[in-house]
């Protein structure tokens, strides 16, 4: 089992069609909208009916704001490399930092010479490669230098370098065959495989060829991203990979970086329903599954190590620590962090519940937080192993993401302000964040975690509060306060959503709502957030899930 450790990013791979260009730009802002990272686009020159795919991804990235742009993936052999490392360096720094080069030695040989391009054999092609990345990295050197590449396939005698891209642009290769994954082991910052030509199955043999070739160059393996282009279709689970509804592909995505260190998921659709689909219920599933497993890891691992150093120091097992997982409130806000009391039995536990700050922004308040109830105080002797507390780290982890979801409806509604975005755009990003998905509460946030602990009971055998209620009856009062209080939150998620639409109708006096909407939201979500943290994290490492 491999996991790298990258971190996860989703992507989409769409189909440069010269007859519905106009589509093709929408689908990439789509991809912004619903909050994925990354878009490619295949490149064939030699296809008549498919738009210039550097031109496609100009146009692409002038017309988005965070999204990053690649070639998936280049061919070589009609992209002469001294242009081609040019082109890519301008891109990168007229968008921003926001350009990554896919490369291919270059398929299909019979349609690449149908249009004057050289005659190669595959052996040509590879070796044409590795010159090629020798070339494009010495053309994004400092300005000044000459690159000097003496070739079997390419002779630059003295290329001045430049420009330098605006960011260190990575090169991710397609590749399959043992001398091209060598290669990527050797050369490159990613690979850049799809799941047609490269089963789930084969993976593991490839990323060993990969690791092995790295670490005989004296680099680490997780130096590499790896890549993923899928090809499935969402409906009835047929068994084969990717054929089922959202929570299967979540599963199999979820296993892939957990046991193959896949880490960047690019969907190759034109269907804005599957974008849409992918973003809104298969990304937050993935993102929540292998946090859960990576938590559990760490916390084993934590475990082990202070056992190791009990052991060493003659001492007998004594409390064990793990890294601390406090949330931060947004950055945007300037909320002052102040310290508050938290529930937790000592200084065994080393997850720490986020203090409210006590800043809020409404003058309207969804609830009488006087009138929360508060659980059994913690046995002050109770101590708690790391596996224990990693269900209470999960949690706040679960909660950071959502606190950053809230920073970002600050910061659309703020863009909304402007006018620098319109309000069905930003509803519609809105719609796609996990606080929307009906998804993030902590029932089911035991669901997706259990999934990951428990592997032989499915989603209905698993019920958190009914647990935690039997587990320890005196948890009843908070438990069903925390209900109460999802239902009010998803109310004023709604109001927000009455008042993006109020704004459409009439911008001039619908922004005082929107603000408004968003401040309370604020206020109601973090002091929500919080209170949960609260009261359940303890428990959750006291009483388990089963």
């Amino acid at each position: 089992m491999t996991d790298y450790g990258h971190d996860l990013r989703f992507g989409t791979f769409l189909t440069p069609d010269a007859d519905h260009a106009d589509q093709v730009v929408a689908l990439a802002r789509l991809t912004e909208q619903v909050g994925l990272e990354l878009v490619t686009v295949q490149d064939h020159p030699y296809q008549a009916r498919f738009l210039d795919t550097w031109t496609l991804l100009s146009v692409i990235a002038a017309r988005t704001e965070t999204l990053r742009v690649a070639p998936n993936v280049a061919n070589l052999p009609l992209r002469q490399p001294v242009v081609l490392g040019r082109s890519a360096a301008s891109l990168d720094i007229l968008s921003g930092g926001r350009v990554e080069l896919g490369l291919g030695a270059g398929g299909f040989a019979e349609a690449i010479t149908s249009i004057g391009g050289p005659t190669l054999s595959a052996a040509e092609r590879v070796t044409g490669l590795a010159e090629a990345i020798e070339i494009i990295r010495g053309i994004w050197a400092p300005e000044g230098g000459r690159v000097r590449v003496d070739g079997s396939r390419y002779r630059v005698p003295g290329a001045r370098s430049g420009p330098a891209p605006a960011h260190d642009i990575g090169i991710w290769l397609g590749a399959y065959k043992p001398r091209m994954l060598r290669m990527t082991g050797r050369l490159a910052d990613g690979w850049l495989p799809s799941s047609a030509y490269a089963a789930p199955e084969a993976l593991s043999a490839m990323n060993a060829t990969i690791d092995e070739a790295a670490v005989a160059a004296g680099r680490a393996p997780e130096e590499i991203t790896r890549l993923y282009n899928l090809m499935g279709s969402f409906g009835r689970d047929d068994g084969t990979f990717l054929h089922g509804p959202a929570s299967v592909w979540a599963e199999q995505l979820a296993e892939l970086t957990l046991t193959e260190g896949m880490s960047t998921y690019i969907l190759a659709s034109d269907s804005p329903e599957d974008i849409r689909r992918f973003a809104a219920e298969v990304v937050p599933a993935v993102r929540e599954l292998v946090a859960a497993e990576r938590g559990l890891r760490r916390a084993a691992s934590d475990e082990r190590q202070a056992g190791g150093a009990a052991h060493d120091a003659g001492g007998g097992p004594g409390p064990h620590r793990g890294d601390a997982a406090a949330g931060d409130a947004p950055s945007g806000d300037e909320r002052e962090r102040t310290t508050a009391p938290v529930r937790v039995a000592s200084t065994s536990f080393a997850v720490t519940p986020t203090p409210d700050d006590g800043v809020r922004y409404s003058d309207h308040a969804a609830w009488d937080e006087s009138t929360r109830p508060s659980g059994p105080d913690p046995d002050p002797d109770r101590r708690y192993t790391a596996h224990e507390q990693a269900a209470g780290r999960h949690l706040v982890d679960v909660h950071d993401h959502l606190r950053q979801e809230l920073a970002q409806v600050r910061d659309l509604v703020e863009q909304v302000a402007a006018g620098t975005l319109d309000a069905g755009s930003a509803r519609s990003h809105i719609n796609t964040m996990t606080m929307r998905q009906n998804n993030w509460t902590l029932g089911v946030y035991c669901e997706t975690y259990c999934r990951v602990v428990t592997t032989h009971h499915t989603i209905e055998d698993v019920s958190l509060f009914p647990h935690l209620r039997k587990a320890d009856p005196r948890l009843a009062p908070v438990l069903d306060r925390l209900k109460e209080e999802h239902h009010v939150i998803h109310e004023v998620l709604e109001g927000l959503d009455r008042a993006l639409v109020a704004f459409v109708a009439d911008p001039t006096n619908g922004m005082k709502g929107l603000r408004a909407g968003v401040d309370l939201l604020t206020d109601t979500l973090l002091s929500h957030l919080s209170y949960e943290e609260r009261e359940l994290v303890e428990p959750l490492a006291r009483l388990g899930f089963t």
